[in-house]
């Protein structure tokens, strides 16, 4: 790709946007405003419901791309050739975000969706329930991680190398691993429709993202940052209008069982905790600087819920439980993740001190 000045993550840490801080305000509005919609208006959204080809819903598609094609502009994978000068915090990234994350993630859908919360769930949403936590868990953050980043003082050349190198893995391996771990959760998917959601909802957004991007900076890097101020309110908007959608045809199913939201977002605020505390505690085991550790940790416990929330809607539906249960992940975003970032900087002095006692060891 292009080799270019830092875009504006490396700038000093940036308060967050109005639409950032207060997402999930506007989620719950938006479960409002969908589920009264679709309660007063079935017909229009079931109008909406039945444009599809291929069975990707046409709204939907073009709304997703307008929600991640901005957020991909920010990508650079030439800075991929930076992931070898702090390879220890990309190790950790890769082990938590490839080889834990999903995985984990499946035995808390069995646990809590199979076993615990099973007597108060519809019987007939269990696997789409534990389908669409897989979604979630395997797709990590692409775009909220810098902001969390810029708010935690993060390494800005390794957050965004180690952004590159999730989304090139992501192209190859997010397919297969929700195909292997929904298979082990008797859960069948067609491989045609997931590898489309692959195609549709990574590679070609990738693609346009990059060519922009490589179009804008040719014009100067005032330019570039520009056009990622003006353009980045489309992708909230754009996710706004989406849960509209999903919730107006989910809105009969939460009024019969509203605590199917607070019983979905167990597995998810467990996972956030597990994953973003491995990840921090290797970073500090393996002497990575505090500044890599926070973002190297805070990708671990986000995910790329624009991605799940439209191959969940893509494999399963609307109305399925997957859809729900990748909103889910949405609605808490937020607040958690202001947690996490929270906690992190606290504890820096304790981290810090980590790393003198075992370099005194050493010596």
């Amino acid at each position: 790709m292009t080799t270019t000045t830092l875009p504006p993550l490396a700038a000093a840490p940036a308060p967050m946007s109005v639409f950032e801080r207060y997402l999930t305000v506007w989620v719950f509005l938006c479960i409002i405003v969908g589920i009264a919609l679709g309660q007063m208006l079935p017909g229009p959204f079931q109008a909406i419901g039945r444009m599809e080809i291929a069975k990707v819903n046409l709204p939907v598609g073009l709304l997703i791309w307008v929600m991640i094609i901005p957020m991909l502009l920010r990508v650079d994978f030439a800075s991929l050739s930076q992931v070898k000068q702090h390879w220890r915090g990309i190790g950790v990234t890769l082990f938590v975000n490839w080889a834990v994350k999903p995985f984990s993630m499946a035995l808390l859908g069995w646990i809590f969706i199979r076993h615990v919360f099973a007597p108060y769930l519809p019987a007939d949403q269990a696997d789409s329930y534990i389908a669409g936590l897989i979604l979630l868990a395997a797709a990590p953050c692409t775009a909220m991680v810098f902001v969390w980043s810029r708010l935690t003082g993060g390494h800005a050349m390794f957050t965004l190398s180690q952004v590159a190198l999730n989304d090139a893995i992501m192209v190859f391996a997010f397919a297969p691993i929700v195909a292997l771990l929904l298979g082990m959760s008797s859960i069948i998917v067609p491989w045609d429709t997931l590898i489309t959601s692959v195609v549709l909802y990574i590679l070609i957004p990738v693609l346009i993202a990059q060519l922009w991007r490589k179009a804008l900076l040719a014009r100067g890097q005032a330019a570039f940052e520009a056009t990622l101020a003006k353009i980045g309110p489309w992708s909230i908007t754009a996710l706004l209008a989406t849960l509209v959608l999903l919730f107006a045809f989910q809105g009969r199913a939460i009024i019969e069982q509203p605590l199917v939201i607070a019983m979905l977002a167990v597995p998810i605020l467990i996972q956030v905790f597990f994953n973003s505390g491995l990840a921090y505690w290797l970073n500090r085991r393996l002497g990575e600087s505090h500044s890599v550790a926070c973002p190297s940790a805070l990708i671990g416990a986000s995910n790329f819920f624009e991605l799940a929330v439209a191959a969940a809607i893509s494999l399963f539906g609307f109305q399925s439980g997957a859809a729900l249960a990748t909103v889910v992940g949405v609605l808490i975003e937020v607040p958690v993740m202001l947690l996490v970032v929270k906690i992190v900087n606290d504890s820096k002095g304790w981290y810090e001190a980590g790393q003198k006692g075992q370099k005194g060891q050493k010596t």
